[in-house]
């Protein structure tokens, strides 16, 4: 039983705690209107007009939890079967079949125009907002002027944010459409005003790029966006191949592009067992679960993928779920369910290879390209199998015992 001192005492420290907490929300908010004034003098300066600076920038509102959303870092990472399985789903292969005959007139009209197959663009789709089912809630709007006026990105939103007004004000948007992420991305394929602005296309002919309301204008917009991100025509993004026994794995991610001759010739073949076919072309390899899990050399198409976004995760899921969606089969090699890694584990890792030699840059918990590099090192000077990602047989053989979750 807590003792009466001790309530009374733990109820003052709530009461303190809270009224710190009131007191930064009605700092924070005081902040902001002096901000919202700055931000309709930019507005000016950009050529907006006084009834959208006098409507829209006068009523924008600050929102605590896009600022949370903004600095909270995950406690776990992503494995690549954790991110993968839940993407490429059946449901997901299903329903994009469906919608690939459903639109087959335009997708074969953009693929004619753009150089994108309609598998790809339907495919984007599916991982950006699950074909439209979930284009996000939050005011664009308001999310964009609360990290306008948080100083870590302050001239990058600002920008996103007059672009946005711009928007508004050109095709008339009301602020219930002009719904997103709680970073701003829009409609059906997710994007910041800027590349709204840019590559955004009326595919329906209607006077209007509407990619909240318009599959037409979404899909057509994707398509262009794709093609300006240097998409080539009749190529695809790669696939995954069969990795021979004992590879060493010295020539990993896209640092390490080579000849696809290069590659046959290190005995890479096929998931059929046949050998590569060896165009005049690039390719790069990734094992992004280690050698227990799946391989894949990723073309010239997978770095435009990784333009949309930057994750060989995303452009792996991207990639493989366009193949499925015209017909492919499943992994050939599953992706194994390895759970999530614990960041601190990470961190714990980079440090102690750090300690050792190994140049793992600073530890933050996240496996990037140099700490996959890092530990491919270590792993080669303990006679592992040196593929970069940290298993239970690394991890030992740092005196870490550790599992992810």
């Amino acid at each position: 039983m807590v003792s009466s001192q001790y309530s009374s005492v733990l109820k003052s420290a709530l009461f303190f705690s809270s009224c710190f907490v009131s007191l930064q929300s009605i700092a924070a908010v005081d902040d902001f209107s002096q901000c919202v004034d700055k931000l309709k003098v930019t507005a000016r300066s950009e050529g907006l007009s006084e009834q959208t600076i006098n409507t829209s920038v006068a009523n924008l509102k600050f929102i605590p939890r896009v600022i949370e959303l903004d600095n909270q870092q995950p406690e776990f990472s992503q494995t690549f079967g954790n991110y993968f399985n839940k993407r490429v789903t059946d449901w997901r292969v299903k329903e994009g079949r469906r919608l690939l005959a459903e639109n087959r007139e335009l997708l074969n009209k953009l693929t004619k125009e753009y150089g994108v197959p309609g598998q790809y663009i339907i495919s984007f789709w599916g991982l950006e907002t699950n074909f439209g089912g979930y284009k996000g809630k939050m005011s664009v709007l308001n999310s964009l002027a609360t990290l306008a006026c948080d100083p870590r990105r302050s001239d990058y939103f600002t920008n996103e944010l007059m672009q946005a007004l711009k928007l508004k004000e050109k095709y008339n948007f009301d602020d219930a459409t002009m719904v997103g992420s709680w970073a701003g991305a829009m409609g059906h394929t997710q994007f910041m005003p800027t590349n709204y602005a840019k590559y955004a296309v009326d595919g329906d002919g209607d006077g209007k790029v509407d990619l909240w309301n318009s599959t037409a204008d979404a899909l057509t917009s994707a398509a262009n966006f794709l093609q300006q991100l240097g998409w080539k025509a009749n190529e695809r993004w790669g696939r995954e191949v069969t990795l021979p026994e004992n590879y060493d794995y010295q020539y990993l991610g896209r640092k390490h592009s080579q000849p696809l001759t290069q590659w046959a010739a290190l005995n890479i073949t096929q998931t059929s067992g046949k050998p590569l076919s060896t165009p005049d072309m690039k390719a790069s390899l990734y094992v992004p679960s280690g050698h227990t899990g799946p391989a894949f050399l990723g073309y010239d198409n997978f770095d435009v993928i990784m333009r949309w976004n930057r994750s060989e995760f995303y452009a792996i899921a991207v990639g493989h779920l366009a193949d499925r969606i015209n017909g492919a089969a499943p992994l050939h090699v599953s992706a194994p369910e390895h759970g999530m890694f614990n960041r601190s584990d990470i961190k714990v890792m980079q440090a102690k290879l750090n300690e050792l030699g190994f140049d793992m840059g600073k530890p933050d918990g996240v496996l990037g390209r140099n700490s996959i590099a890092g530990v491919q090192a270590f792993q080669r000077s303990k006679n592992l199998i040196a593929d970069g990602f940290p298993d239970e047989k690394t991890f030992a053989a740092l005196g870490m015992d550790i599992g992810n979750q």
